[in-house]
């Protein structure tokens, strides 16, 4: 006899929760991404992908923890121009989060990337988009983290 898994299952078994957010390149500055309330959660895995193109003024971007409690706002990443990115160009990060050499990478459009080589612990707080400038254009990034709560009332949102 054979059991069918629906793919959101098997997916939550290997990464944990999916949490999407999309946001607009236009403007600068920090965006908010995601939302970390209740407690402590344990990231698995977050990736961008270019669903708009990116306009051709050089911006870079990195992302940044903002806890919500005890502790003080971190680059997760070093920051990476994305200037001109086409869509389906992808960003992750490499290595351990907020480590020297971290880093926010976009990846050749269409390639297989990697995403942390370790789950990384984080409590209430945010996780934001900070672009250096306005790349111009209306270019945008689907954000998808992938998460597990550690504590019975964690959870992460979009913001």
């Amino acid at each position: 006899m054979s059991v069918y898994i629906p793919p959101d299952s098997r997916r939550s078994g290997i990464v944990g929760n999916t949490t999407k957010k999309s946001i607009t390149t236009a403007s600068g500055g920090t965006k908010s991404l995601f939302t970390v309330t209740g407690g402590r959660v344990l990231l698995t895995g977050i990736l961008g992908r270019v669903t708009v193109a990116i306009g051709a003024t050089t911006s870079n971007l990195k992302l940044v923890y903002n806890p919500t409690a005890a502790g003080s706002s971190f680059d997760m990443c070093t920051a990476v121009d994305i200037a001109s990115d086409a869509v389906e160009q992808t960003y992750y990060i490499t290595g351990s989060v907020a480590s020297t050499g971290a880093l926010l990478v976009g990846g050749a459009v269409g390639q297989a990337n990697p995403m942390f080589e370790d789950g990384y612990s984080i409590q209430a707080g945010e996780i934001e988009a900070n672009f250096s400038a306005d790349p111009t254009g209306s270019g945008a990034i689907e954000w998808t983290v992938f998460w597990v709560p550690i504590d019975d009332a964690a959870a992460l949102a979009a913001s």
